[in-house]
Order: C-alpha cells, then sequence, then structure tokens
C-alpha cells in the first residue's frame, strides 16, 4: 500500500478482495495517508465469495456482491463495475467497510457449522440406525435451512473454512466477545477429521497393519487439486502409523499430495490402487467414481470392505457386488448403543 500511495497520480478508490481481518480497511486508509495518497482516495472492501472448482460461474452468477464504503464515490465505482452483471440480477449489498470484511468470515463460519452439525447428526443416526442422507433432505427441503452443505463426510478442509473460523475466533478473542459455537465447530471438525482412520481399522477388525488400503481421492473437495488441510491428510498417515500399506489414487491432486503423506503409494489409475487391497476407501467425492465398476473392484480386491466417507455409492448395489459397506451416517462402523423402544420410553440397549 505504502507503494500504491506514490503511484497514484488522482483520487482512486481501492479494494479489497481478499479475506481480510475486521479493520484491515481503516489500516488501509491510515497507510495511504500518510504516504501522501491524493485526496480524495477511498477504500472499499468487496469480499469475493467463489467456491473453488465453480470460480468462473460463481463470478458471472453470484449470490449477491457485497461492498463495503465508506462513501458515495466507492460505492459508485463498486456499482458501475459490476452493471454488467446486473441482467442477471446480483443483488448488491452495500454495508460499512467493517461490516463487509465480517460478512465474509461470519459466512463461511456458518457454513462450518452446517458441515459440522450434519457430521454429528450422521454419529447420531448410526447409533439408532437411522439415515442421515433422508434426514439431510428432510430438512434441507425446509426453506430456513436449505439443503446446500448437508452432506456428511470426514470433515471440512481447504484454504477457507479452517483459515476464516480461526481468524473470527481470533477477532473475537480480541474483542472480548465469546464464540462458542464456532470454537467448538472448530474442535469438531478437528476431531472428525482426526477420527476417520478409527473408522477403517474398525472396519477391518480393529487393525491396519499388514493391511493393503486403497484411498480414492485426495484433494479437500471435488475439482481441485488443493490439499490444504484436507481430511485425506490425517487419514493416509494415521493408518501408515498404523502398519498399513496405502495406494491413493486421485485426478488431480496427486502431486500436492506427495509432500504430506510421504509413505503412501500414488497410483494412475483407482483399479491399481484397489489391486489386492484389503479395503477401499473413498475420501473425496469426484464424480468419475461413481461411475466405477464396483464388480471389477470385487474381482481384483483381496479383501471385500469399501468405507465410502462421503456416501458416493448405493449401500445395496456394494453389497450386490460382494462387498460389506461401510458409509457416513448408514453404515455399521462406529455403531454404539441402540435406542430401544419400550413402554416407558426410550432406552438404551446394546444390539
Amino acid at each position: 500500500m505504502r507503494e500504491l500511495a506514490h503511484v497514484l497520480k488522482g483520487p482512486a478508490v481501492v479494494v479489497t478482495k481478499s479475506t481480510v481481518p475486521v479493520g484491515t480497511g481503516d489500516k488501509i486508509t491510515e497507510l495511504l495517508q500518510q504516504e501522501g495518497a491524493p485526496a480524495g482516495t477511498s477504500v472499499a472492501s468487496n469480499p469475493e465469495f467463489l467456491r473453488e472448482g465453480a470460480a468462473i460461474r460463481d463470478f458471472k452468477i453470484p449470490d449477491r456482491i457485497v461492498v463495503g464504503a465508506e462513501d458515495d464515490r466507492a460505492r459508485e465505482v463498486l456499482r458501475e463495475i459490476y452493471r454488467p452483471l446486473f441482467l442477471n440480477q446480483a443483488p448488491m449489498l452495500f454495508t460499512g467497510r467493517r461490516t463487509a470484511e465480517l460478512t465474509k468470515y461470519a459466512a463461511n463460519a456458518f457454513l462450518a457449522v452446517k458441515i459440522s452439525f450434519i457430521n454429528e447428526i450422521a454419529n447420531l443416526c448410526e447409533a439408532v440406525d437411522a439415515d442421515v442422507q433422508d434426514v439431510a433432505r428432510g430438512i434441507g427441503l425446509d426453506n430456513r435451512i436449505g439443503p446446500k452443505f448437508l452432506h456428511p463426510g470426514p470433515g471440512y478442509g481447504g484454504s477457507c473454512f479452517p483459515k476464516d473460523t480461526l481468524a473470527l475466533l481470533q477477532t473475537a478473542n480480541e474483542a472480548g466477545v465469546e464464540q462458542r459455537i464456532v470454537k467448538t465447530v472448530v474442535d469438531v471438525n478437528d476431531d472428525r477429521k482426526n477420527s476417520m482412520a478409527d473408522r477403517v481399522s474398525k472396519a477391518l477388525d480393529g487393525s491396519v497393519s499388514g493391511k493393503r488400503v486403497a484411498v480414492l481421492g485426495l484433494a479437500f473437495k471435488q475439482n481441485t487439486d488443493d490439499m490444504r488441510d484436507a481430511p485425506s491428510i490425517p487419514l493416509v498417515n494415521r493408518l501408515l502409523e498404523g502398519g498399513a500399506t496405502v495406494a491413493a489414487f486421485d485426478p488431480a491432486a496427486t502431486e500436492n499430495a506427495r509432500k504430506f503423506m510421504p509413505g503412501a503409494e500414488f497410483v494412475s489409475d483407482p483399479y491399481e490402487a484397489a489391486r489386492d487391497a484389503d479395503a477401499l476407501v473413498v475420501v473425496t467425492e469426484w464424480d468419475e467414481f461413481r461411475a466405477l465398476d464396483l464388480d471389477r473392484f470385487a474381482r481384483i480386491m483381496r479383501g471385500k470392505i469399501i468405507v465410502d466417507l462421503r456416501n458416493v455409492y448405493n449401500p445395496d448395489d456394494a453389497e450386490e457386488a460382494g462387498f460389506e459397506y461401510f458409509g457416513i451416517g448408514r453404515g455399521k462402523v462406529g455403531r454404539g448403543p441402540r435406542l430401544k423402544l419400550v413402554k416407558n420410553g426410550p432406552e438404551a440397549a446394546a444390539r
């Protein structure tokens, strides 16, 4: 910003697009003034809400455009910049600068809450013989809740949710305001990612030592090669620490994954990963995984175990191919006491 102040030829609108701590715009304004930026220079916050793997669509057809500005000129400049998108009826929300900065953190924190919520409901579904897929549909049809981010899995990762939830907590701590829900979500998600190897171990009768495990999907989400905070990292490394051999495949993230799990064997084909494996573990929900041949897997694998951490496969199809299937919120791994209905009310009973 100090360098920028020296090259400005006249009043300008400086816009921050990155997710930044609340109050960053104020600091930028102060720096520009200190360095002699032209009088009338404004600073605005225009946080981006682009998803990895869908950034172009999100830019052209955004759910909303948030602009945080402190003067009319900055608002009008941003309105003109986004005028070509008006035909798509993209709503523009004009707020104060600090409000816009906080909006991005709050949005990602809320989505992280939804993910952790459905993961905890999935645990309960496993305990009471309910199907989390149907529970998610049932609550997602409520317009107040919505269906997105209600897909159970191994926990959230990537560049945004882990960073932004922690940044929100830091901002709240500095402001002296407790954020118990977000703090719990961070803890729940860390526990979630660290527990996935236990699910594989339970499916293999309590130990992965000496077993060969095929892992399909390494990136934190499909359609990206991003390995930042990917759930596959603690999963693979814990399997390796437990004495397993891991053969891993990902359509895009293999090169980025090598430095995070150096003990794994990386292959270029999902069937190669599954050859002679005792268990097949699905970690990332790549669309191409849905079209894989389960019968072929059954023929080339040594064991007949599928641990589906994304509920990619239909349990009936997997079992018809000869597999014992363990999904999330619908399978047998991690099951605890069941609820048995009796005349006087629900009673916990081992089953």
